[in-house]
């Protein structure tokens, strides 16, 4: 492995462009600023001091820019994944207490050496398992969840932290008398501000502006006096370098939730990665690296008092926007946050908890996903079946049993698809050497009487050998007994395993003995030599190999036509002797 592939930094930084640097401290100072609302308000959803967030704000991005590929994207806590870190480590320790730290750091830990792993093994394709619909269920339901969450800090009442949505909602609704009116206006007019100041300008993060104005408005008006919720006081100072406590039995019960969150960190990471490299064209992102670098990210963070990191869309959308050209911007960005715990924490002493509500609220309302479920709901009900029980036991029993349940849905389909996959007759378009689904066309392609062409679109493996048998039987039936020719389109066959040999074995046995013959057209190259190295070619001969359907129908119909001159030349022979 090269040194640069491992290390990005040594390829982008001897080569960066002082007009790079204008840019990048811009974009740099933007997300560094942005992120300091957004750390301490994930640590909350994370049931962590705000301390630790704004320390994942500054440790994993450092990182990440070293070992990183792509050049935009901004790496800290994010929404989702604290509402996984909460869930998971709730059911070891009690929120808010030192074992409770403890752990979401170790599970930093874990996460990471995963991440690492997966990354250096190349198994970046385990993600795939995470099927859209299942990720689309998965994403709406946590953004449920962790809005909900945020009722107690946007209305001013005392209800008690969940992830099952019918508590909250019921909780709710008994703690309706007790409603704060002017927390719940903070909440509002936060909520307001947030969603229409970004349509006035970019430029500033509406994030810090309901920031600064919920600190003010506190501070002058004694509203804390008034039963307002403020954040308190935030120790000051750089993380100290702790090792975390690895204890076996912590370390296997923290494991499934390490495990989860490698996987949804990386698909969170790797899909807003890709989207941005999209629109440049000087560098590529290795997903494998990318596992690498965020698993790094992680793994030191973790010394650090970190809890899990991964990439974030709209601070990488941000990033990208304000025009950032390398990671130099990242590596600014935690000098930010870093400058910030040195010297500006007791700023935020006065900061509304209904602010940081608000701007939780905001930011989760982009995870809701409407498009897939329409979308879904025109060409795929299967799969909308899929997200909507992904989403519905999520909410009501658990995350882990969500994000299970949703994974095995998607197993389960895909192995029933791959055991009974697209198998069609095929007829002839008139004038023309091109053969169509009949079922598709029907009346509008010719039909052999004595041919029959079948097209199987998947591989033959052991799963659907059986299914391929039973529908080529019911077609031969069909047919009736005029039937002479089999054709098997293989153009659509990419493998053949052990038992596809065995059941063709058995089917050219069984047509041969009906003087039915069997031949294969446009099997690929890999199939061709499964079938030579097995004896089938040989079983059915060379001659009923062909390149096109077309070819084998040529051929078919000029052997019956030189069978019915032979035919009537033996009768001619008959007669004349006669």
């Amino acid at each position: 492995m090269k040194i640069k592939n491992f290390m990005p930094i040594l390829d982008w930084l001897p080569n960066y462009k002082k007009s790079w640097l204008k840019d990048d401290i811009g974009a740099g100072l933007t997300v560094g600023i942005m992120l300091i609302p957004q750390g301490i308000a994930y640590a909350m959803i994370a049931g962590l001091p705000p301390i630790y967030g704004l320390y994942t704000a500054m440790i994993p991005q450092i990182i990440y820019a070293v070992f990183g590929t792509s050049r935009q994207l901004a790496v800290g806590p994010v929404a989702m994944d604290s509402l996984i870190v909460a869930s998971g480590v709730a059911a070891l320790a009690q929120i808010g207490t030192e074992h409770f730290i403890e752990f979401a750091i170790l599970l930093a830990f874990m996460m990471g050496v995963l991440q690492v792993a997966f990354g250096f093994f190349k198994l970046g394709f385990l993600v795939n398992f995470l099927s859209r619909p299942v990720i689309s269920g998965f994403t709406s339901a946590a953004a449920l969840i962790i809005g909900l969450n945020q009722l107690k800090h946007l209305i001013g009442v005392n209800i008690k932290r969940n992830d099952k949505i019918h508590s909250l909602l019921i909780d709710a609704f008994y703690q309706i008398k007790d409603i704060d009116w002017i927390t719940t206006a903070i909440g509002a007019v936060s909520i307001l501000i947030l969603i229409y100041f970004k349509r006035l300008t970019n430029k500033i993060p509406a994030a810090l502006v309901v920031v600064v104005l919920g600190i003010l408005t506190v501070k002058i008006f004694n509203l804390d006096q008034f039963g307002v919720q403020i954040l308190g006081e935030i120790p000051k100072g750089l993380p100290d370098f702790v090792i975390p406590k690895f204890e076996k039995s912590t370390l296997v019960s923290l494991f499934p939730i390490a495990l989860t969150l490698s996987l949804i960190a990386f698909l969170e990471a790797i899909s807003v990665a890709k989207a941005i490299e999209i629109k440049h064209n000087n560098y590529k992102v290795n997903p494998n690296q990318e596992l690498i670098a965020i698993g790094l990210g992680n793994i030191v963070g973790s010394f650090f008092q970190t809890y899990p990191a991964t990439g974030g869309l709209s601070r990488t959308a941000v990033n990208n926007q304000v025009g950032a050209k390398t990671p130099l911007a990242a590596i600014i960005s935690g000098f930010v946050v870093g400058f910030t715990l040195l010297f500006l924490t007791p700023l935020f002493y006065y900061l509304p908890n209904a602010v940081l509500g608000a701007i939780i609220v905001v930011a989760v309302f982009g995870l809701l996903d409407f498009s897939v479920p329409k979308q879904l709901l025109r060409y795929s009900k299967r799969e909308l079946i899929i997200l909507n029980t992904t989403l519905i036991v999520t909410v009501t029993v658990g995350i882990k049993e969500g994000i299970l349940t949703g994974i095995i849905l998607s197993m389960a389909m895909l192995i029933y698809r791959s055991t009974k996959p697209h198998i069609a007759i095929l007829g002839k378009v008139p004038n023309t050497h091109f053969y169509r689904n009949v079922s598709r066309f029907e009346g509008l392609l010719t039909i052999y009487e004595d041919i029959l062409i079948v097209r199987f679109d998947a591989q033959l493996f052991f799963a659907n050998v059986s299914f391929f048998k039973d529908q080529l039987e019911e077609f031969v039936i069909k047919k009736g007994e005029k039937l002479k020719l089999i054709i098997i389109d293989g153009e659509s066959i990419n493998s053949i395993d052990s038992s596809g040999i065995y059941m063709l074995t058995d089917i050219i046995n069984k047509y041969k003995e009906m003087n039915i013959e069997i031949a294969f057209s446009g099997m690929k190259g890999p199939v061709r030599d499964i079938l030579d190295k097995s004896g089938i070619i040989k079983k059915i001969s060379y001659n009923n190999c062909f390149m096109s359907i077309q070819e084998a129908i040529d051929t078919f119909e000029e052997s019956k036509k030189n069978k019915e001159i032979e035919v009537k030349y033996f009768n001619y022979l008959k007669q004349t002797n006669n």
